[in-house]
């Protein structure tokens, strides 16, 4: 069987450039995580401190426009970079991993534009949207032509999003220049709805590559699919109920269409039911299962603040999506990425299972103070530790693997 793995993994790296590289390059996802995690857990230590006024960033204008705009865009387009640059070779036999110069590059030039909107106040807004906005291009460009060059067109839909995705991005530069007269928030909540979209379209396929390696790995003789019409269904509850909300804010059909996308999504975990085997017990089933339901409860809690006249919480049940979803979906992408992808077998431990309940935990304590709001600020700093912690435990575990060889020998 390992032999078997081994023939199947060299197929997606049988186009590896020639040449030696250093491993930190070796291939797209390995600089991205040994940066991104902890530029998770500084950026979010950081904006809980500044907002509960324990420290002060004097050169951040609009705190809050910073952290949302990381969250998404900053922390989002490193997910995507990895997503993409690591899964292209697979998903488009005879593509060429990007490695060596070309990927010190691209990660280069994310850390740039990281580093620009946080000085966005010295630099000005027109180079710091170039930056940004290059980046995004130079992605698309770089997967535009095995995206539409493939006859069957299996993935176009991702390439469309992130199309989306960058006209979005420049709606917002546009606002905060002050060129486009839309408030820059709802901006950024419309990205919102397109990144759960690239989410669930990513964890389709993630889903069906984790959970078969697992049921290869224990002997079991069962094949998982994750089923279109399940998440086709989602996917335009999320982006019905996004254009209403950014075109109609707190129109009353709102509550609805959030009711629609909560049981859409939650009807995509009818996938892990299979039919003559029980893997709803398995730690990555289970995994993978929360960030479905975290999604949807997100979902839900909306359309309860939208029956719910008095409440006006949105801003705070919208984090069941960002320090939920987007948490535990990097949390675990991350993890299975780092383990699969270095010739590892997945794999789950005490400290991995703390991750995901400690992600869990600060996403109901952050979300929920609505209902303590005499203690939003001790809610604010002890979510922002806990959820943090998980990256850290993250990069404890799993640097050692991003900076050494392949366990089983094949390049990347």
């Amino acid at each position: 069987m390992m032999e078997n793995k081994k023939q199947y993994a060299s197929k997606h790296y049988k186009y590896y450039p020639k040449g030696d590289f250093p491993i930190y390059l070796a291939y797209g996802f390995r600089p991205i995580f040994l940066i991104l995690a902890p530029y998770i857990v500084i950026s979010i230590i950081l904006w809980s401190f500044t907002f509960s006024g324990l420290i002060s960033l004097e050169f951040i204008d609009n705190l809050l426009i910073w952290h949302i705009y990381e969250m998404l865009f900053g922390i989002g387009s490193a997910g995507i970079i990895a997503f993409f640059l690591t899964g292209v070779p697979e998903m488009f036999p005879g593509a060429v991993p990007i490695v060596g110069r070309r990927l010190l590059f691209i990660v280069l030039l994310w850390l740039t534009s990281r580093i620009s909107f946080w000085f966005i106040s010295f630099l000005g807004v027109y180079l710091v949207a170039f930056l940004n906005l290059f980046l995004s291009f130079y992605i698309i460009l770089l997967i535009a032509k095995p995206v539409f060059k493939d006859v069957n067109k299996r993935h176009i839909s991702l390439a469309f999003n992130l199309i989306a995705l960058l006209f979005i991005q420049s709606m917002f530069f546009l606002s905060i220049s002050e060129h486009l007269n839309i408030e820059s928030s709802s901006i950024l909540f419309l990205a919102l709805g397109f990144f759960i979209v690239l989410i669930l379209l990513a964890l389709r396929r993630i889903n069906m590559e984790a959970i078969n390696e697992l049921l290869e790995n224990e002997n079991i003789d069962e094949t998982f699919y994750s089923k279109a019409p399940r998440y086709n269904l989602a996917i335009f509850c999320v982006l019905l109920y996004t254009f209403i909300e950014f075109l109609f804010p707190q129109n009353s059909i709102l509550a609805y269409l959030a009711l629609a996308c909560f049981a859409s999504i939650l009807n995509i975990s009818n996938d892990f039911i299979l039919k003559d085997y029980n893997i709803l017990r398995k730690p990555f089933v289970i995994y993978m299962i929360s960030i479905i339901l975290i999604t949807a409860l997100g979902y839900l809690f909306l359309a309860y603040d939208y029956l719910n006249d008095e409440l006006y919480a949105l801003n705070h049940f919208r984090h069941f999506l960002t320090s939920g979803t987007f948490g535990l979906v990097f949390y675990i992408v991350m993890i299975i990425v780092s383990t699969i992808h270095t010739g590892r077998k997945l794999f789950t431990n005490l400290w991995l299972n703390l991750g995901v309940f400690l992600i869990l935990l600060a996403t109901f304590i952050r979300t929920l103070i609505p209902f303590y709001e005499e203690f939003n600020i001790e809610a604010y700093l002890i979510s922002s530790i806990l959820w943090a912690i998980p990256f850290i435990i993250y990069m404890k575990i799993f640097f050692p693997f991003l900076l050494s060889k392949r366990e089983d020998g094949i390049k990347g």
